[in-house]
């Protein structure tokens, strides 16, 4: 039976992006709305599963973004109440580690571009990395980063820049802070955000055109990879 994956967006341009081409060989199909344009969340038990995207706001901006405050409440109660499959990326990494206990904050350390990830020892012969290389590398575009991990979490990647790279809380909750859904409309929408461009040009290593292109030549690897870490993840959570 098909299952029903929930998708908290932020904004048009975090989306499941390479997921999508995926969805049908793992015999998902994702229902994505997006909280910033005012969607209201549904009900939680209709579906079979939880993600929830990046986007340009911080865990902590609830006064500019109200909606956090409900969203926050949604992924603990998805994730701690119903035992839901669940995966967020880069915020939605954030918001899962602060809405289960835990905290994120801007460190001043900073990833923009393309990093290696590490499994922890914890994460070497966990299913989530099976058949992942031992250094990955990924797609980051973040300034926060989760230095409080929740109470029944595993770390199980990390970076030189960022400890908490991917995490498991409980059972059926996973997250990473890096961009496994890049693909190749994903920079074009990333860039129409305002402050974006200028962003990845201040904080990349080589300026912006650096910077996409060596995104861009590394997509292929990466769509492999965010395949076989997309099939663990159900693999894992739809036994």
């Amino acid at each position: 039976m098909k299952k029903n994956i929930l998708v908290f967006k932020h904004m048009t341009s975090q989306n499941p992006g390479i997921f999508r081409d995926f969805a049908g060989i793992q015999n998902v199909s994702f229902h994505e709305i997006d909280l910033h344009a005012g969607v209201k969340i549904p009900n939680l038990e209709k579906f079979d599963g939880l993600w929830v995207m990046g986007g340009s706001m911080n865990v902590w901006e609830e006064e500019e973004f109200p909606w956090l405050i409900e969203e926050k409440e949604a992924i603990r109660h998805a994730v701690e109440d119903l035992n839901m499959p669940f995966l967020g990326i880069c915020l939605g990494h954030q918001l899962l580690a602060v809405a289960m206990g835990g905290k994120a904050v801007n460190t001043g350390r900073y990833e923009v571009g393309l990093f290696e990830i590490e499994p922890t020892k914890a994460g070497l012969n966990h299913p989530l990395l099976h058949n992942l290389k031992d250094s990955e590398k990924w797609v980051n575009a973040h300034l926060v980063e989760v230095i409080e991990p929740p109470k029944n979490s595993i770390i199980l990647a990390t970076s030189k820049a960022c400890q908490n790279h991917i995490m498991q809380v409980g059972k059926n909750a996973y997250s990473c802070q890096f961009h496994p859904e890049v693909c190749s409309h994903t920079l074009d929408g990333w860039m129409k955000i305002p402050g974006v461009p200028n962003f990845f040009e201040e904080l990349s290593v080589n300026g912006l055109e650096d910077l996409t292109s060596s995104i861009t030549d590394n997509l292929e690897v990466n769509n492999k990879a965010s395949f076989i870490l997309f099939k663990n993840w159900c693999n894992l959570v739809f036994d």
